[in-house]
């Protein structure tokens, strides 16, 4: 059984676009000293600088239904070729042009054909992609982390994340939020949200006895 962050209206959608805005002015704030050096330092997704996964970010703010199925014909159905070409419509010549960019989706309510909580939680699983190999910490309201996790629980959309907690019981000790029945893996929102989409990086945060198996499937 998931907890509830709020007994309020929780319809698809409610209240969250105030959210994705407000994520996405924090990471900005948060990169607006980086150095060269420090945008290019690789992120948490294999292969990417933190720098690319800013301006994947970019993209995804940018990009409505009808210019995604495009993109997506165009490539002939090769989904990562798309995020790839996407990437580099907005990355810039330089990183300042960058982040400018990404400033400017901050208040973007665009979006891919994905349900709004799918763009929370990309906005946060890549700002962590971002903050975490830069050792910047951000302090996660709850009702955002907890929503994000309730959305990658039962969901493999965009990632695989339900099928990677199957026979796990996951409970937070920050939060509300707890799912799933069979071996105990506990830790923070965050932390949690972050194993589930895959980022091994984040099992050390965690503890119980279904750590080692969630470690497998990362």
């Amino acid at each position: 059984m998931t907890g509830s962050v709020l007994a309020a209206d929780r319809s698809p959608g409610t209240g969250v676009w105030p959210l994705i805005r407000a994520e996405r002015a924090a990471l900005v704030a948060d990169l607006a000293e980086l150095s060269d050096d420090q945008w290019a330092t690789p992120s948490l997704c294999a292969g990417l600088s933190v720098r690319e996964v800013l301006a994947h970010l970019t993209a995804g703010a940018s990009l409505h239904a009808v210019r995604w199925l495009a993109g997506v014909i165009r490539c002939r159905f090769d989904f990562d070729k798309q995020v790839a070409m996407r990437l580099a419509e907005q990355l810039g010549a330089t990183p300042a042009e960058t982040l400018e960019r990404f400033r400017r989706v901050v208040p973007s309510r665009t979006k891919p054909p994905l349900p709004a909580v799918a763009m929370l939680g990309e906005t946060v699983v890549h700002a962590e992609d971002i903050r975490r190999p830069l050792g910047i910490r951000r302090d996660y309201p709850t009702e955002t982390v907890t929503r994000v996790a309730e959305y990658y629980q039962g969901s493999d959309q965009v990632v695989l994340a339900k099928g990677r907690i199957g026979d796990l019981r996951l409970v937070a000790d920050d939060g509300p939020f707890t799912t799933g029945s069979g071996a105990l893996v506990s830790g923070s929102t965050l932390a949690l949200t972050m194993a589930m989409t895959g980022r091994a990086a984040y099992l050390d945060d965690l503890e119980g006895d279904g750590v080692e198996r969630l470690s497998e499937r990362c």
